[in-house]
């Protein structure tokens, strides 16, 4: 009877074969990245014009809390961090856009008076968070980003005043 010999390794082995799946993986990711990072984020003067207009949206926003805690002090107080987020998305905004003024805020009308207020503020509140989520598309890189998360914290805090 004959012994087993040792068998040679046939093939690749797991090291080089762990290798050559990194290289490629590599390679393809280099190869699928289409321009440099600074071209991606030059801004369009279309896409100014547009992040001037969502700054605007925003304002409105940040009126309609002020609106909605005259005309209903309790709400004004329940949603005070809701406010304060609006504020802060604003200011985000602003920072973001080019050639953005500190402009005083476009009144959002009045609100109705409590218990028709909530479901106002709702209303603005989501007709903004719409308006953020539309323009997002047409922005790139951290201007689209930015968009979309105050697109996304709005939607949250339309789901708060549900």
């Amino acid at each position: 009877m004959t012994s087993p010999s040792p068998s040679s390794p046939r093939g690749f082995s797991r090291r080089t074969l762990l290798a050559a799946s990194a290289a490629s993986l590599a390679f393809l990711a280099t190869g699928c990245t289409s321009s440099s990072a600074d071209e991606r984020e030059q801004v369009t003067s279309e896409q100014a014009d547009e992040l001037g207009a969502q700054v605007a949206v925003q304002e409105a926003v940040v009126s309609a809390f002020v609106a909605a805690g005259a005309a209903d002090p309790a709400l004004a107080a329940e949603v005070a961090d809701l406010a304060a987020q609006a504020d802060e998305q604003l200011t985000r905004l602003r920072a973001a856009a080019p050639d953005s003024s500190s402009s005083s805020s476009a009144p959002a009308g009045s609100a109705p008076a409590a218990p028709e207020t909530r479901a106002w503020l709702r209303g603005q509140v989501a007709t903004a968070a719409a308006s953020h989520a539309t323009a997002c598309v047409d922005q790139s890189g951290a201007r689209a980003a930015l968009l979309g998360s105050i697109a996304a914290g709005l939607a949250g805090q339309d789901g708060r005043l549900a």
